[in-house]
């Protein structure tokens, strides 16, 4: 009984919610986990008749077995949704998840690179060569408009508006953004384009994909990451960082200069503006030059 319920979940969470595979199997797994416990407590148990109670003791179960806390809330937030869906179908009456809280978590701030660290990866890549001069447009539009790695690897090039200055976005949720891009983005674009893809042998179905391998083929999650460590690693920058430490210093660059939060919210396509606030949480440091810089009574001034 309980696997059809799930596999009905999935066609929900595929067709109604238009969710990306990875969220869809992460949904279905946390579902799953909690059948597995309901086997060993209560095999007879069917999703309508789990009770909050069973799942304030399957939480603490997850904790037993090690689980962190992120790992927990994670898993809390897949169970709200398959239980939401049991209410959408009028199979239950009550969502029994409605008064659980996840576990507190610390509010962690992400990694960020300064400007000058940006500009030092930038300016390590060798133009003389095809990948190089990709990487280079890759990277600066990953920073001027703070996508995620997803976002740029399926950038189009029919989606590029440079005389407006903005790129149209497929986000999360196939949720479309219109997203500005600066100049030496669009600079370095156009010179890839024009110099290096226009003589790649294109393949079928990725005609109009803007960044490609030497192949002619959409480049790989993994091939962005790779990129990055190993530009971080000449220029000698010892921070752990990824394609999304890019998107993560594009937020708190724009909130120190004195950015909009919304402006902000809209470009980073975060659907509540709480995600956004986490850029406004910025280190000591950075308060502490604030404020002897613009503080009347600073000795610095």
């Amino acid at each position: 009984m309980w696997q059809s319920y799930i596999n009905a979940f999935k066609n929900y969470l595929k067709l109604e919610r238009s969710l990306a595979e990875n969220s869809v199997e992460a949904y279905l797994h946390d579902a799953e986990k909690l059948h597995e416990y309901i086997l060993l407590t209560d095999p007879a148990r069917t999703p309508m008749q789990v009770t909050e109670k069973e799942l304030m003791n399957f939480l603490k179960y997850l904790g037993e077995l090690g689980l962190t806390a992120t790992s927990q809330a994670r898993m809390l937030s897949g169970l709200k949704s398959f239980f939401k869906y049991l209410l959408l179908e009028n199979l239950i009456q009550k969502d029994p998840t409605q008064q659980l809280e996840a576990p507190k978590l610390g509010r962690k701030l992400p990694d960020t690179l300064s400007f000058p660290e940006i500009e030092a990866i930038l300016d390590a890549i060798d133009l003389s060569t095809p990948g190089g001069t990709r990487d280079r447009a890759m990277l600066e539009v990953l920073y001027s408009s703070g996508l995620r790695v997803t976002e740029l690897l399926n950038l189009r090039l029919t989606n590029c508006f440079f005389t407006e200055g903005f790129i149209r976005v497929l986000g999360k949720g196939d949720k479309v953004r219109l997203v500005p891009i600066g100049e030496d983005a669009m600079h370095y674009t156009r010179i890839y384009v024009e110099h290096v893809r226009g003589h790649l042998p294109v393949q079928k179905g990725d005609e109009d994909t803007i960044f490609l391998n030497l192949r002619g083929s959409q480049l790989s999650r993994i091939s962005v990451f790779t990129t990055i460590k190993k530009l971080a690693s000449e220029v000698g920058i010892q921070k752990t960082i990824s394609p999304h430490t890019f998107r993560h210093s594009f937020a708190t660059h724009l909130i120190e200069g004195g950015a909009d939060l919304r402006a902000v919210q809209q470009m980073l396509g975060h659907e509540s503006i709480t995600t956004t606030e986490i850029y406004t949480h910025l280190d000591r440091d950075y308060l502490q030059q604030t404020l002897r810089e613009y503080h009347p009574r600073s000795s610095k001034r």
